[in-house]
């Protein structure tokens, strides 16, 4: 199967940013590329992803498609507990690929649920009410097994299983995608014998969609894993340091985005036109959020669906304070067709589309748009990809990750490690009174007053 490369567009940038600081960050990126190749870095126990793609045997894959079969055969639901990363990715591929209809069609495989990814008690005991009436099984992703949202989901959901299935049976429609050897999850998986897969130690939440956190859940769905993974190891190869700097759209990329924060533009909005493409931008919004925003540094990612979102945060974009830029993701090409009709009265005024497929009018919007946004003084980068399949969203998983640690250690921060989520996590188990946190919770009960 022939690739088509990703592109990329820097030529709505180059108004705004400073050819010699270009080049210096193209040098500093060429002496980062050796620093990570030789595991000489910050985070260097994280950088298992690096060649994660190349590396992945087929058996695992092979692994990973049996199990997802037999899941898909005993399951109308299945059930992905995890938070951050630990769902984000998986749930970025699915809904890109997804008929967003895909609920209403009885014959359209498992349908996919999260759980475990926020607290609300409605949403899981809803969750609960739909499948005491259905068939599912569940994933439980965790490395530790005791991060407090996914935990608590997957109490409920084991207790809901062993009521409706009994001990055993509940144990085949569980999988655990935890530690190799290590933490409560891990013990759990070993005495209850649920089917278990391990996410790299050298491998972080927020880069793991392409081990089985990720690609478990994605195979349950229905789509290629292994055409995913072939997309990604393309990218990997066309990254790799002996290809210069210059050819690495990973690393250009890297460069025109802190070239622009440079200048003051140190938000950034991933856009598209494609509503299939919502959670995929939540899982760039985590990655670049996570790995940058440390130390009073970092470019603040955000996200919008045009063109949906020009009729909400339209006229900022266009008008507000001038320290945003987008990054487009454009999708050339639909996977359907759909001709605008004539309409005899032409009330609308739309006759003059008749005939015009509605992706053209899109099109055309997109190019409106970004002649729009220019004129107001917003840069704007362009990814361009053929069409949403796995292949393509392998390259762009894969770039996204690469770039975003060269742009950590452009800024020099760890892009791997994230020491400010723990600040809430301290705050909440001393408001729950969690033992050993005695102390804290007298102190922060004395500053609520309660």
């Amino acid at each position: 199967m022939e690739i088509q490369r990703l592109k990329i567009d820097f030529t709505n940038t180059q108004a705004f940013i400073n050819a010699q600081e270009l080049n210096d960050f193209g040098q500093r990126i060429a002496g980062i590329q050796q620093n990570m190749e030789a595991l000489d870095c910050a985070g260097s126990e994280f950088l298992g992803w690096q060649h994660l793609p190349s590396q992945t045997p087929d058996a695992m894959l092979d692994d990973l498609v049996a199990t997802a079969q037999k899941l898909r055969a005993k399951s109308e639901f299945f059930v992905v507990i995890g938070i951050g990363g630990s769902y984000l990715g998986a749930r970025a591929i699915i809904d890109s690929l997804n008929n967003p209809f895909a609920a209403y069609h009885s014959d359209a495989g498992p349908r996919i649920l999260y759980a475990g990814n926020n607290l609300s008690e409605d949403y899981h005991y809803r969750m609960l009410k739909l499948l005491d009436k259905h068939d599912y099984s569940v994933a439980v992703i965790s490395k530790s097994g005791t991060t407090t949202e996914p935990a608590v989901a997957f109490r409920l959901l084991k207790q809901h299983l062993e009521n409706k299935y009994g001990k055993a049976e509940a144990a085949q429609r569980i999988v655990a995608i935890t530690d190799e050897s290590k933490g409560a999850l891990r013990t759990l998986a070993s005495q209850e014998g649920y089917k278990t897969y391990v996410i790299p130690d050298n491998v972080g939440g927020r880069y793991s969609v392409l081990t089985p956190v990720g690609l478990l859940p994605i195979a349950v769905a229905g789509f290629d894993i292994k055409a995913l993974m072939q997309g990604a190891r393309f990218m990997e190869q066309d990254c790799l340091p002996q290809n210069g700097v210059e050819n690495n759209l990973a690393a250009q990329y890297a460069i025109y985005r802190n070239a622009l924060h440079t200048q003051g533009f140190d938000k950034e909005i991933l856009i598209n036109f494609n509503p299939a493409l919502v959670y995929f931008t939540e899982w760039w919004k985590q990655l670049y959020g996570e790995s940058e925003g440390k130390e009073h540094k970092g470019i603040f990612p955000a996200g919008a669906n045009f063109t949906t979102d020009l009729h909400s945060m339209g006229q900022y974009i266009q008008e507000g304070p001038r320290r945003l830029f987008e990054t487009l993701i454009s999708v050339e090409k639909s996977k359907h067709q759909l001709g605008i009709p004539k309409d005899d009265s032409d009330l609308d005024g739309l006759n003059y589309l008749q005939g015009s497929n509605i992706e053209y009018v899109n099109q055309m919007a997109e190019t409106g748009t970004v002649l729009a946004h220019l004129d107001g003084g917003v840069p704007i980068i362009k990814v361009m990809m053929e069409r949403l399949n796995e292949v393509n969203l392998g390259q762009l998983i894969y770039f996204f990750e690469l770039a975003c640690a060269y742009s950590g250690y452009l800024l020099e921060v760890n892009p791997f490690d994230q020491p400010g989520v723990e600040a809430y996590k301290k705050n909440m188990f001393a408001l729950l009174g969690k033992p050993g946190n005695e102390t804290e919770t007298q102190k922060i009960r004395a500053r609520l007053n309660i």
